[in-house]
């Protein structure tokens, strides 16, 4: 039998994550995908394995540099992702929205959460670090920002994000956005044509 429950560990901080994102909404619909979404700090994973993001291990070789945006706008075109705007501030801090993830999966509004803060982030050019700007954002979302905000200070929800980033490197994880289909696992967001082969 097919798998067709993908587990996707994201930062919001990854522009390839929200690339994923939203090119796997098409695979769900073309698929019946299920697509179960999975917090984890990028920062932490690289901590933790010893990696260090695209923009820093080749920002000083020019023509890595302008293939990788390269590689962006035709993905963005491939996928039709016409919102898409780089966000101003990158790179941005992610630890207070990530923390938040977890304080709005113990709240039972993740599924909301997840594309509010994409949007905001990928979409709005939203810098998503600045806690008063953050605050708005969720509060148009119709979530209650200042309750999620108060959450993430907790220890509870401090150490669940530790948690989730540690869970997220056990399974082999080295960078985001990485995805499993049952104990397959796929990394980046030039997978997705792999991942709708393998559930199609």
């Amino acid at each position: 039998m097919t798998e067709r429950s993908l587990d996707f560990y994201y930062d919001f901080g990854s522009p390839n994550a929200y690339f994923a994102w939203k090119a796997l909404q098409g695979v769900s619909e073309r698929t019946g995908l299920s697509v179960n979404m999975h917090p984890a700090l990028i920062g932490g994973i690289f901590k933790l394995v010893g990696n260090t993001p695209p923009w820093m291990a080749f920002g000083n070789i020019p023509q890595k540099m302008s293939y990788m945006l390269l590689e962006i706008e035709r993905f963005v075109k491939d996928h039709n992702l016409t919102d898409y705007k780089m966000n101003s501030a990158f790179p941005v801090n992610t630890l207070l929205s990530m923390r938040v993830a977890i304080a709005a999966q113990k709240a039972g509004v993740h599924d909301a959460y997840v594309p509010a803060v994409f949007k905001a982030m990928w979409e709005d050019d939203k810098n998503i670090s600045d806690p008063a700007i953050f605050l708005d954002v969720l509060n148009k979302a119709g979530l209650d920002g200042a309750a999620l905000l108060e959450a993430a200070q907790t220890d509870v929800v401090k150490d669940g994000l530790k948690t989730a980033t540690q869970a997220c490197v056990d399974r082999g994880a080295f960078g985001l956005p990485t995805f499993f289909l049952g104990e397959n696992m796929y990394f980046g967001k030039d997978r997705v044509w792999q991942i709708e082969r393998a559930v199609s």
